[in-house]
């Protein structure tokens, strides 16, 4: 199984929009169980303690295999969460293990 582990911090300078933002963030990514055949779980959340250098959103994903996450990557329905999250973003951290 192969997890991706992916972390953003968002630009707005607001730390209460950037919680928001965060947040339907994080709903938009748990909405995608179920909708891509590939993503077998999903967690996703917005930083709850708001504490200085933490990230803004994380999610958590386990795929069957690299096959699974290369399809997931590019189904439309992550692809419309992904530009959504895009335009929010400064930065993005990933990394993809086995378990």
């Amino acid at each position: 199984m192969i997890r991706h582990v992916a972390a953003f911090k968002l630009a707005d300078a607001d730390p209460a929009v950037r919680s928001a933002q965060a947040a339907e963030a994080a709903r938009r990514l748990t909405a995608l169980v179920g909708v891509v055949p590939s993503l077998r779980a999903m967690s996703a959340g917005a930083e709850a303690l708001h504490l200085p250098g933490n990230w803004d959103l994380v999610l958590v994903a386990d795929f069957d295999d690299a096959a699974g996450l290369d399809a997931y990557q590019v189904h439309p329905a992550h692809e419309e969460v992904a530009a959504f999250i895009g335009g929010l973003r400064s930065d993005r951290a990933a990394v993809d293990f086995e378990v």
